[in-house]
């Protein structure tokens, strides 16, 4: 049994930590904050979580008890886990953090995209990225775990077989991704109100999207070399969800595709690559920590085309995040994770 404080436990992520974390056979929850809902009962913001936790957010200024955690999981905005860091890690504790505070090893690159400066650069250095998929064995032995974001889960999982087997031409990566609006977060902005992102479909941050120098980094490291990668997303009127549609050039249209997902993926457990000829829903991950695939090569062609579908809150946020605390506490990776999705 471990200790596991949460910070920013009242947005959709933190909520969704909550949902699978009171569950978890060996976890207790001794912590959740939030600076805008101190002092109130959880289950009052909550009422999904009536009956499975009597604790109160607690501010996070005061720190003490999450100090006294094995485990904290941070679910703020940017720039917040690098303030509390050093402290907690210096106090014996396990970080995962859900933002992107160290997911770019880059200190340039990351302080150009989210517009601020680091406040503890040298950490990012020692920071292992939380894909389970490709760092599993370093998540196991980590003490600040970066868990990836959600567009980046699913075009790197999608994208991984063909690149560390060197069959795609680097020079033609592209990616079209759809989301639901909860990726936007809790707090009300006008773009995602519901008479806004309703009954339309719509790009944005075409120019740059910020998991665009993420998405690039892993995709590097996967080949070990610079890749030449163009990510558009898409907010599409649904509430939870990505589909991610992924483009290449293949070096051998002869390759069996299919096969190769089958081969990487089997061992898996949050990765499932569909018979051939399917197309993933993202109903079908509703609520889960699954990754569902689909490989495709047109006709005549020798271009690919990969499906990937995932939850954003779960697999591509909380999910991944306790997938991750399953490997760094020794427990079974899929512990607190096998939920079937919801239908209809």
């Amino acid at each position: 049994m471990v200790t596991v404080g949460v910070i920013g436990g009242a947005g959709y992520t933190g909520s969704e930590l909550l949902r699978i974390l009171s569950r978890h056979p060996q976890v207790k929850i001794t912590a959740i904050t939030s600076r805008a809902e101190a002092g109130k009962p959880v289950a009052s913001l909550f009422p999904s979580l009536r009956g499975h936790t009597d604790l109160c957010f607690s501010d996070p200024a005061d720190d003490g008890v999450l100090r006294a955690c094995d485990v904290v999981m941070s679910a703020t905005p940017n720039g917040i886990a690098m303030m509390q860091a050093p402290g907690l890690l210096a106090a014996g504790v396990r970080l995962i953090d859900i933002a992107a505070d160290f997911r770019i090893k880059d200190i340039a690159v990351w302080e150009r995209w989210y517009g601020m400066a680091h406040n503890c650069p040298d950490l990012v250095a020692e920071a292992v990225y939380g894909l389970p998929e490709m760092y599993r064995d370093a998540i196991s032995s980590a003490r600040l775990v970066a868990n990836p974001g959600c567009y980046p889960t699913a075009v790197q999982l999608g994208f991984l077989p063909l690149i560390e087997n060197d069959l795609v031409d680097l020079s033609s990566l592209m990616a079209a991704a759809v989301s639901g609006v909860s990726g936007a977060g809790r707090s009300p902005h006008v773009p995602t109100l519901f008479a806004e992102a309703s009954e339309s479909v719509k790009a944005y941050n075409v120019g740059g999207h910020r998991h665009q120098p993420e998405i690039a980094q892993g995709l590097a490291h996967m080949a070990q070399k610079p890749v030449d990668f163009v990510f558009v997303p898409h907010l599409v009127p649904m509430i939870r969800g990505i589909h991610a549609t992924l483009y290449g050039r293949l070096k051998d249209p002869m390759v069996d595709l299919q096969a190769l997902y089958e081969s990487r993926y089997r061992d898996e457990p949050f990765v499932d690559v569909l018979p051939a000829g399917s197309h993933p829903e993202t109903r079908t991950v509703r609520g889960t920590n699954l990754c569902r695939i689909a490989v495709h090569k047109p006709k005549g062609s020798d271009k690919v085309i990969v499906l990937s579908a995932i939850d954003n809150l779960t697999k591509g946020a909380s999910g991944q995040a306790v997938q991750n605390l399953n490997l760094m506490c020794g427990f079974e990776e899929t512990m607190g994770l096998t939920d079937i999705a919801l239908f209809p």
